[in-house]
């Protein structure tokens, strides 16, 4: 499930991309697979051995973008750390992803910031977070949702991110929102206990994944219809300044 608009994020192969906080890696395996040089980070290091697997299988069945026509293939990295002092040189990437991860870290701003130092000046980053107004009914309906080890730690509102980016030097270009069809599943979810084994629950995720892998075009267009409205996750697109 990607979240993040790469026309947006004006990603090309042979940009140096850090996906901050990857997980299991879907952002950093598309990023891999359109040509940019990818650097996996994230606290997990069994999340890592995953991506590094997934990375050289990849590789070895050719689904790994290439530099430029007829060049050189492109590289992926796993690097195990914390968010919040990545052990990177200051402007080492063109592009920057954090997908839904500043709501699990408590000093965000420090992420954040660590996030500006990595990024060269004119680079661009992709900041995904849950959306206020779907995450609020998940919250008001289970604590479990999110009052757990490694869970979410605060709901974001737009203008306060949109801040918090901006005093790490960071100005905003674009945004959007996704995964509509994605809010109503989660509320269901927490509804019935996020914990539980619901039939309705496991029905709308059958419905999610044939979504996923078949993309049919009347669930694409309705998604997009309900994404401002529903849309789960919120995306900032930030520029550092050309002489940052």
């Amino acid at each position: 499930m990607i979240t993040v608009d790469y026309g947006r994020l004006d990603l090309r192969p042979g940009h140096r991309v850090l996906d901050v906080g990857c997980g299991a890696g879907r952002h950093a395996f598309e990023t891999y697979r359109r040509g940019a040089h990818v650097t996996a980070f994230d606290r997990s290091e069994e999340d890592l051995l995953g991506v590094k697997a997934m990375f050289g299988a990849m590789a070895e069945a050719g689904e790994a973008g290439t530099v430029a026509p007829g060049g050189p293939d492109a590289e992926a990295t796993t690097v195990h750390g914390d968010a919040t002092a990545m052990p990177f040189a200051d402007g080492e990437f063109d592009r920057v992803i954090a997908a839904e991860v500043l709501e699990h870290i408590v000093e965000d701003e420090a992420a954040i910031g660590e996030i500006a130092r990595v990024l060269r000046p004119g680079g661009l980053a992709a900041v995904t977070v849950p959306r206020w107004g779907p995450e609020k009914v998940c919250w008001l309906l289970s604590d479990t949702y999110h009052a757990n080890e490694g869970g979410h730690v605060r709901i974001y509102k737009r203008s306060i991110l949109a801040e918090r980016l901006g005093r790490a030097g960071l100005r905003v270009v674009g945004q959007h929102h996704a995964h509509a069809l994605h809010s109503p599943y989660w509320w269901l979810k927490c509804a019935v206990g996020v914990d539980r084994d619901v039939a309705a629950v496991r029905a709308y995720h059958r419905l999610l994944v044939w979504d996923m892998m078949r993309a049919p075009r009347l669930t694409r267009w309705t998604e997009r219809a309900l994404n401002p409205v529903l849309g789960k996750s919120m995306v900032l697109y930030v520029r550092k300044p050309a002489d940052a």
